[in-house]
C-alpha cells in the first residue's frame, strides 16, 4: 500500500506507514478497530480473570447482542463513553481508581489491540512502564546495568539524577495529547473515537486535563505523551544513559555538572511542551555508591534493598489480609533484591497472623 501526501511517498511498515520524511503513521482504519472481529477478540482478552465479576456476567448473558449494539453505535458515531465508579486501592501507595462500564472497557481493549503494537515501535527501548516484555523489574535491572557501565564496574564515580513528575496522570493535557496523536493517526474517525475516551474524564476543577487510573487506554496514552519527552532526551539532550518508568526517570553520567545543567532544561521542556511540572521535592542527585531510591528499591553498586516505606506497607497489608496469594506475590517481589532477612520475617509473621 502506498499513500501520497505533501509530495512524500509513504510505505506500509508493520502497523504503520513510513514516510521518507517525518513520522510513521498508523495504517489501520476506523473500520478495522470497530469491526465485530476486533471487538470479539478484545472481549476474549478483556474477560481473562474477570468472569466471576457481576458486571461482566451481566454483559456476557447477551454477549453478541451487546457487541453488535456497540459496533452499530460506533459505526454510526452514536457512541458516547459512560461515567466512572471511583474507589481507592493501596498498591503499594494509595491510588484513586476510576472504573468504566464493561461496554466501555471492551472498547478500550479493542483500541489497545490496534494502537499498542503500532506505538510500541515508536517508543524508545528504555521506556518500561506498561509494555510487553518490559516492566518494573526489567527497568530496575537496566538501571543497575547502566550504573555498572557508567562507573566502569565501580572503578569510576557514577552520578545519578532522579526526577518525578508532579501529579502525572491528573495533569495530562487533552489538547496536547490530541496534537500528539494526530501526528501519528491520519484517520479522523479514529481521532473522533479517541476523543470520546479521552474527554470522558477530567480532573476535578480542571476540564480537559487528566486521565483516569483504571483505563487500559490511559497507560498507552501516558506513554504516547511521555514519548515526546523521551525523544527530546535522546536526540536533543543526547543522553545515553536514561531510564523511564511512567513518571519516574533517571539520568546517569560521570559528569555531575552536566546532570545539574539538565535540570532547568528538563523543567522548561516539560512545562512548555507537555504542561507538566517536575515535583520540587523529588529531584535527587547522588552517587551510585551512596544508594539511589528508584522503583521501590534502594540500589547500591553490588546490592539493592527494599525501600523502607514499601516494606512497612507490605507488612501492614499482610497483617490485614494474610492470604497465601498475597504472601506468594510479596515473596516473588522480594526475590529481586537482597532481602533474605525480610523474607524470613515475612514468613514468620504470616504464620502468626494465620
Amino acid at each position: 500500500m502506498v499513500r501520497m501526501g505533501k509530495s512524500i511517498a509513504l510505505f506500509r511498515w508493520g502497523g504503520g506507514i513510513r514516510g521518507r520524511v517525518g513520522k510513521i503513521q498508523l495504517s489501520h482504519t476506523f473500520e478495522e478497530i470497530i469491526s465485530l472481529e476486533n471487538l470479539c477478540l478484545a472481549w476474549q482478552e478483556f474477560v481473562v480473570g474477570k468472569k466471576a465479576k457481576k458486571d461482566v456476567q451481566k454483559f456476557s448473558r447477551h454477549l453478541m447482542d451487546n457487541i453488535v449494539s456497540l459496533h452499530q453505535d460506533l459505526a454510526n458515531q452514536f457512541y458516547q463513553h459512560g461515567g466512572y465508579v471511583s474507589f481507592y486501592i493501596t498498591d503499594p501507595k494509595p491510588r484513586h481508581i476510576h472504573k468504566a462500564s464493561v461496554r466501555d472497557r471492551l472498547l478500550h481493549h479493542a483500541l489497545h489491540r490496534i494502537l499498542y503494537p503500532f506505538f510500541s515501535r515508536v517508543f524508545i527501548s528504555d521506556s518500561y512502564s506498561c509494555r510487553v516484555d518490559k516492566g518494573l523489574h526489567k527497568a530496575a535491572n537496566r538501571f543497575r546495568q547502566m550504573a555498572n557501565q557508567v562507573s566502569q564496574n565501580n572503578t569510576k564515580t557514577c552520578w545519578i539524577l532522579k526526577c518525578d513528575i508532579r501529579k502525572f496522570f491528573p495533569s495530562i493535557d487533552h489538547r496536547v495529547l490530541f496534537q500528539i496523536l494526530q501526528e501519528y493517526i491520519p484517520d479522523k474517525n479514529i481521532i473522533w473515537l479517541l476523543g470520546q475516551v479521552i474527554d470522558s474524564f477530567s480532573t476535578a476543577g480542571n476540564p480537559a486535563v487528566g486521565l483516569p487510573l483504571g483505563n487500559l487506554t490511559s497507560q498507552l496514552f501516558a506513554n504516547v505523551y511521555m514519548n515526546v519527552f523521551d525523544q527530546w532526551v535522546k536526540h536533543r539532550l543526547k543522553a545515553k544513559y536514561y531510564v523511564r518508568y511512567a513518571d519516574d526517570f533517571v539520568f546517569l553520567s560521570r559528569d555531575k555538572l552536566w546532570l545539574e545543567s539538565t535540570i532547568p532544561q528538563i523543567r522548561h521542556f516539560l512545562s512548555k511542551k507537555l504542561k507538566l511540572t517536575l515535583h520540587p521535592n523529588k529531584i535527587f542527585l547522588k552517587t551510585s555508591a551512596s544508594g539511589m531510591d528508584f522503583l521501590g528499591w534502594v540500589s547500591f553498586p553490588r546490592h539493592r534493598v527494599l525501600r523502607r516505606v514499601t516494606k512497612q506497607r507490605m507488612f501492614v497489608k499482610m497483617k490485614i489480609r494474610p492470604s497465601l496469594e498475597t504472601l506468594q506475590s510479596y515473596l516473588g517481589l522480594l526475590y529481586h533484591g537482597n532481602t533474605e532477612k525480610t523474607r524470613q520475617e515475612l514468613l514468620w509473621q504470616f504464620w502468626l497472623w494465620q
